[in-house]
């Protein structure tokens, strides 16, 4: 019998000085990833011929060989079926070529509204926006019809594509005059068609305007990567949303600064990703892209939160994105499974000393003994196959962060961001397994920290408001100036509003 040895994971940096401090009053602080970012610079792609969303879904076409893009499955008890990248390239152009033949013009002043759960039409819609140069501007059921039909009537959308018949009908209580179609991915009532009609509206089907799309076959007009992708709004606590305005360079920017992170565990085309979390934020629509952009595949969940387990059970993911609502979900199940039990709870404790200590010496695996005796169940309820979870949207506590790593077998990352940074500020760096704290910047973007005096915070003592500049920070408010000007600050600095601190585990 040959005994097998794992290999420790080699810190790509040094742990205990992991950003680079520029020379200055600003206290500045940057990447350790990228080397020109002492002299000020930023990632911007990291392909020369990938610099917009419309060339990434392109390369993962050609990275993949046309391999498995967009998955879905019709039941809980289906198998995953697979749409493949020429063919989501030919059906996202024919709906996109659609949209132009229903009168949209194709420029990046054209904004396209979706309001749907994560799907493929979800992807096939904004790819095939892309390829006539429009905007995509999400909607999600947080906001409320109020708030919809804001956003249409600031955006000025005319089209809407709607999941199903319910979110059709909440855009019909108060449809603003501008909104003259729906597309339907799923069939609607004739009692909602009537109400549409009544109002003005003409509901059409995703499929028609696929079919009108390919008959017209109306010549692509990509778009620069100066060009703004998506409009998404962010629902605040008071007043009316605010439209952050997002370009392709932006988003490229971002993705490829945390892939350049990830070094040795960065995505590639045989990554497998389930999607699940909000496409209408930038958390998911990061990840995805990401994905995409190496010719990896996306399985779509099945629309119920709570039957998740059974989605990743048949996709067996290899990466996912996370909350800490869902990582506080399974770890407070296993609190319960074992809180009765004295040789439950003793094996526990016995299997997360040992694999806390091996995640100190750089040991990711889930093949030891313990993993096969008390976190199978964890696993297997994911799939079985994780090998790289990316953490983002709130703090998450320091016994579930090492609960998640040790359980699942697999690299943890977690980040700090905004929709008005794309999503990734600051991101762990792989083989840190000190919890509670959020890396250092990546490497589209430096971060420094402004004095707060009323407060008592000083950034001389490593403490602030949180402030960003960088490739990955936004074009500003859509129709805000003066809320952009406020924001932005007049040297650039995104001003967040956040409170930090630079720990020494960080630099």
């Amino acid at each position: 019998m040959k005994c097998l040895s794992v290999q420790p994971m080699r810190p790509p940096i040094d742990m205990n000085n992991q950003s680079e401090l520029i020379k200055g009053p600003e206290l500045v602080r940057t990447s350790k990833f990228y080397k020109e970012a002492k002299e000020g610079k930023f990632v911007r792609h990291l392909f020369s011929d990938t610099k917009t969303l419309y060339d990434s879904f392109r390369r993962g076409a050609k990275e993949s060989n046309n391999g498995p893009c967009l998955g879905w499955r019709d039941g809980h008890t289906k198998p995953y079926q697979w749409l493949h990248y020429n063919e989501a390239l030919l059906r996202a152009k024919n709906f996109g070529s659609g949209l132009v033949a229903l009168g949209l013009e194709a420029n990046p002043h054209t904004f396209v509204g979706i309001y749907s759960q994560n799907c493929p039409e979800w992807v096939l819609t904004e790819q095939g926006a892309y390829c006539y140069s429009m905007v995509i501007v999400p909607l999600y059921d947080t906001l409320g019809p109020d708030a919809c039909s804001y956003i249409i009537k600031q955006a000025n959308i005319n089209i809407v594509v709607c999941e199903d018949d319910s979110k059709c009908n909440l855009l019909l209580d108060r449809p603003p005059k501008c909104l003259t179609r729906l597309i339907t991915m799923k069939e609607v009532r004739p009692a909602t068609n009537q109400r549409a009609k009544n109002r003005g509206i003409e509901i059409l089907k995703f499929e028609e305007v696929e079919r009108l799309g390919a008959a017209q076959d109306n010549k692509e007009v990509p778009p620069k990567a100066s060009d703004v992708c998506t409009i998404c709004y962010t629902s605040g606590t008071t007043g009316n949303p605010k439209g952050v305005m997002l370009s392709h360079e932006n988003v490229v920017a971002a993705v490829a600064s945390v892939i350049l992170q990830l070094g040795d565990h960065k995505i590639t085309s045989s990554d497998v990703m389930i999607s699940f979390l909000p496409l209408a934020h930038m958390l998911e629509r990061c990840c995805e892209i990401g994905i995409y952009t190496v010719g990896g595949s996306v399985g779509f969940f099945s629309g119920d939160v709570k039957r998740l387990s059974d989605d990743m059970k048949a996709l067996k993911p290899t990466v996912t994105p996370a909350v800490p609502r869902l990582l506080n979900r399974i770890f407070d199940k296993v609190q319960s499974d074992i809180s009765n039990s004295f040789i439950k709870r003793t094996l526990y404790n016995m299997a997360m000393s040992s694999k806390e200590n091996e995640i100190r010496r750089g040991i990711i695996r889930r093949n030891s003994l313990w993993d096969k005796l008390v976190f199978r169940k964890v696993q297997e309820g994911m799939g079985g196959r994780l090998r790289l979870m990316i953490v983002g949207s709130a703090p998450l506590a320091a016994n579930v962060l090492t609960f998640t790593r040790c359980a699942l077998g697999c690299l943890v990352v977690e980040g700090y961001g905004q929709t008005e940074c794309v999503a990734p500020v600051t991101l762990t760096v792989q083989g840190d397994y000190i919890p509670e704290h959020v890396g250092p910047p990546v490497a589209c973007c430096s971060v420094k920290l402004v004095d707060v005096p009323e407060m008592e915070y000083f950034a001389v003592a490593n403490q602030g408001e949180v402030c960003v500049k960088g490739t990955n920070v936004f074009q500003g408010y859509f129709m805000e100036p003066d809320k952009t000007k406020e924001t932005l600050g007049k040297d650039g600095w995104l001003h967040t509003g956040d409170i930090g601190m630079w720990l020494p585990v960080s630099g």
